[in-house]
């Protein structure tokens, strides 16, 4: 008896394995797809968490509002005999559909305003960079740091060919570049950001960091990588025909890497001219 109920339990246990498993299967491919990048800063962990506090807030906020109203069409309809109530001249529900907006917004507040603050601390950065957005491509330009003086130019290099689908598309599709820049990890790295021509905007979203790039203005954000690796990104303005085609590539290394990376720049950037020269030769 004791080994039929053990051999009925595993079959049990096969069963719900092979219902769950491809659910969950989905789940994670659903949410590798659709979801926010997996954060690579400590900023754009919180803006996660931020985002999934959200995300639950609202869907509460659904069902309570939806459930109410489902819920009194059904029990209060009028084939059972039910009249429709007038709350024109109630001061308990004007009361009520006042107040409770206002918390939900002051939970907000409180649980956002921290983030918002810690994001515009652009203070005591490590590394100072400037990216000059063109029509399409990004300049940058090392301006404090280890680096500084650095500056080159960071182009598309997909070929035309996979653009009109000639050619098979490769994995890193419209996100490659020939000169991505390049920051240590564990540093504060200051973004300033402008604009030669039109509003184009800086956005990297592992890290969190979204600044516009605007003609005769300079803006700043800043982000400090936790995590060995590449990082894509793209140009989130509409700044004309080739916009889709100016995406952003950082790459995270070690120390040692980057500071061997620096001697090399700086060994080629002697005889080079900077990005905003080369920019507006090509202009």
């Amino acid at each position: 008896m004791k080994k039929l109920i053990c051999y009925a339990f595993q079959k049990l246990g096969l069963l719900a394995a092979g219902l769950v498993m491809p659910v969950w299967v989905m789940a994670n491919d659903m949410t590798t797809k659709y979801n926010l990048r997996t954060p690579a800063t400590a900023m754009a962990e919180d803006l996660y968490t931020l985002h999934n506090f959200l995300l639950v807030l609202c869907l509460v906020i659904f069902v309570a509002v939806f459930g109410v109203m489902f819920y009194s069409m059904w029990a209060h309809r009028k084939s059972r005999g039910h009249k429709s109530a007038d709350f024109h001249e109630s001061h308990t529900v004007e009361i009520a559909w006042t107040v409770v907006p206002f918390l939900i917004v002051v939970v907000i507040g409180v649980y956002a305003t921290p983030i918002v603050m810690a994001q515009k601390d652009t203070t005591n950065a490590d590394i100072t960079i400037k990216a000059t957005g063109y029509q399409w491509k990004w300049g940058y330009d090392y301006l404090k740091g280890e680096g500084q003086g650095i500056s080159f130019l960071s182009t598309l290099t997909t070929p035309y060919e996979q653009r009109i689908n000639q050619q098979p598309k490769t994995e890193n599709y419209l996100s490659e570049v020939d000169n991505p820049m390049v920051v240590p990890v564990g540093k504060k790295v200051r973004i300033v950001t402008t604009a030669n021509d039109v509003i184009h905007a800086w956005m990297v979203p592992a890290f969190g960091v979204k600044q516009d790039a605007i003609p005769g203005f300079v803006r700043d954000v800043w982000f400090r990588a936790e995590k060995i690796g590449t990082y894509n990104g793209h140009c989130t303005e509409l700044c004309g025909k080739d916009h889709a085609f100016m995406p952003i590539v950082v790459k995270v290394v070690s120390q040692e890497d980057y500071t061997a990376w620096v001697d090399k720049q700086k060994a080629k950037s002697a005889q080079a001219p900077t990005s905003t020269q080369l920019a507006r030769a090509n202009q």
